[in-house]
């Protein structure tokens, strides 16, 4: 099977050369890698043309936000299966592709996923916390608790089913995406016990606790908007574990 990968970026020269490095070193034989850019006026795209060996398509223009971008990358994708690796993040080695595509030799498999480290964006291989997914069950969305998206591979046929990125959302919509994947369509899916990628902090999802606020703000409405039961305190009790995380494994 061909798995389509979507690298979205704006204005990334700093940090998509890893990226595209990332996704070249990968052993899986069939990788369409798409690069949907946001006008950079970085030299982004010079970066792209000098790294980008195995990128396959590459559009460049305006874009109302990131889920405006991963739609363009849905739309433009050949892929059997899609996934979505932005700028600065990187697979944790050259098997991971082809690990997660394994899972979908189970022709039931919709969905594969594994587990995630947030790291130093100035020293890579300090970790700040851990994301891991081993224990997720439909159930924990209405806890704002959501498999890796940079991790997160899905067949084809589920964006068919469940449609694309709701682009009214601005930091959440990959959550809003999941409530529709696994609490309402149930798409049976399957973890990989494994980091399989490496997230520099400092994206939208983040960026501190005015972040954290803006993205539970934004949880809660995607709850509301798919009829999925669940309050501000129960997401809001996300934090604090997150919060321990970073102590924990931040020194």
């Amino acid at each position: 099977m061909r798995v389509s990968i979507v690298t979205a970026v704006l204005d990334g020269a700093a940090v998509i050369a890893r990226t595209l490095d990332s996704v070249a070193e990968q052993d899986y034989p069939s990788i369409e890698h798409i690069v949907i850019d946001g006008a950079s006026s970085d030299g982004t795209l010079d970066v792209v043309r000098a790294h980008g060996q195995r990128v396959a398509v590459v559009q460049s223009a305006r874009d109302d936000g990131v889920y405006q971008a991963f739609n363009k990358g849905l739309r433009a994708a050949s892929g059997d299966v899609i996934a979505f690796l932005n700028a600065g993040d990187t697979y944790a080695n050259p098997s991971v592709v082809s690990r997660l595509m394994h899972e979908f030799d189970d022709p039931s498999v919709g969905a594969a996923f594994g587990d995630l480290d947030i790291t130093d964006p100035l020293a890579t291989e300090r970790v700040l916390r851990r994301y891991r997914c081993g224990r997720f069950d439909p159930e924990q969305l209405a806890s704002g608790f959501m498999p890796a998206h940079p991790t997160l591979f899905l067949r084809r046929d589920v964006y068919e089913r469940a449609g694309h990125y709701d682009e009214r959302f601005r930091i959440a919509g990959d959550f809003e995406l999941c409530l529709r994947v696994f609490a309402i369509l149930r798409i049976r899916f399957r973890h990989v016990p494994a980091v399989l990628v490496r997230m520099p902090s400092g994206g939208m999802s983040n960026r501190g606790l005015a972040s954290a606020i803006a993205i539970t703000r934004e949880m809660h409405r995607a709850c509301t908007q798919n009829r999925i039961d669940t309050n501000w305190f129960r997401l809001l009790m996300r934090l604090p574990r997150k919060a321990v995380s970073r102590f924990v494994h931040g020194e």
